[in-house]
């Protein structure tokens, strides 16, 4: 039968064969799946490109998770539960940057206050910290190399996934639900597929570009800032304190820790706002605001 379809419509018999998975009960189904790509979309090159995309993407779940087509009701006798559930994570991805700002920011500013948010390192408590945040990462790891990935492209996985839990599941959180309050319309932002020369090359080369103001820029800025002047106070009150070094390493051992983590994912951050030259830098406005925001935190936070 392959051969008389392939002889009728002209088909190479080898096509038929390595291409189509075909079920056995009369030809019910047929699953194309062919070794070169049939179609490649066209994907944003700069961040925030991206983020505007992730937040049309996020603000729309969010949306389907609050309606009546919400996955957990919505089909219930027709929908197995765990398929259910599968669908919650996507919906509530913007819900999930509540959780991420907490964690970027409240442990900050609890370490130049003082204030111990974690067990000691020297308590038996610590370790279930430790080791939901060891195996999480190892697990992620394993699997994104396991996928054909690098640790590099791993560690870029992470820095953006920090980036959209931030700044565009908080915008699409917010819009969300001010929409639903009657304060605001829904937009549809489209994001644009053609960048120039530069923009390509910067892309190609693994760097980040970041080239124009906008409030999510704003917010990765001083996030960024805000661990850096965190990270700076744990290492200073660490040298201060020198004849109690180990007590205050034990007392906050886990946020400094947390701070020096948020401060290595931000690295290209700093880049762009003080190192580099290129187009593709944080603009000075963005800079000047980052640091004045971060100070004016901190201050509040140690008095």
């Amino acid at each position: 039968m392959i051969q008389k379809m392939g002889l009728k419509y002209g088909i190479l018999v080898e096509d038929i064969i390595t291409g189509l998975s075909i079920k056995c009960r009369g030809w019910k189904s047929m699953y194309l799946n062919p070794e070169r790509e049939g179609f490649l979309g066209v994907a944003p090159t700069t961040l925030l490109q991206l983020l505007v995309q992730h937040t049309r993407w996020a603000e729309g779940h969010l949306q389907i998770f609050l309606s009546r087509y919400c996955s957990l009701v919505y089909g219930y006798k027709r929908i197995p539960l765990k398929l259910r559930l599968a669908y919650c994570p996507f919906n509530l991805w913007a819900a999930n940057c509540l959780a991420t700002l907490y964690y970027v920011v409240v442990p900050c500013l609890c370490l130049l206050k003082g204030f111990s948010l974690f067990p000691k390192i020297s308590s038996p408590w610590v370790v279930p910290f430790v080791y939901v945040a060891f195996v999480h990462r190892a697990y992620s790891l394993g699997e994104f190399l396991w996928c054909g990935g690098t640790f590099r492209g791993w560690c870029n996985d992470q820095r953006v996934w920090l980036f959209k839990r931030t700044t565009s599941y908080f915008f699409a959180f917010f819009q969300t639900i001010l929409k639903l309050l009657g304060y605001s319309q829904l937009t549809f932002a489209l994001t644009a597929k053609v960048s120039d020369e530069n923009v390509s090359e910067r892309y190609e080369q693994e760097l980040i570009e970041f080239g124009a103001t906008s409030p999510m820029f704003d917010i990765l800025a001083t996030l960024a800032m805000l661990n850096l002047f965190g990270s700076f106070g744990a290492i200073k009150k660490v040298i201060l304190d020198a004849d109690e070094d180990f007590k205050v390493l034990d007392q906050f051992g886990l946020q400094i820790l947390l701070c020096l983590v948020l401060v290595t994912i931000n690295l290209p951050v700093y880049q762009a706002l003080f190192f580099r030259k290129d187009n593709g830098k944080m603009p000075s406005s963005v800079t000047y605001k980052s640091i004045i925001f971060a100070l004016l935190a901190c201050t509040v936070a140690m008095y």
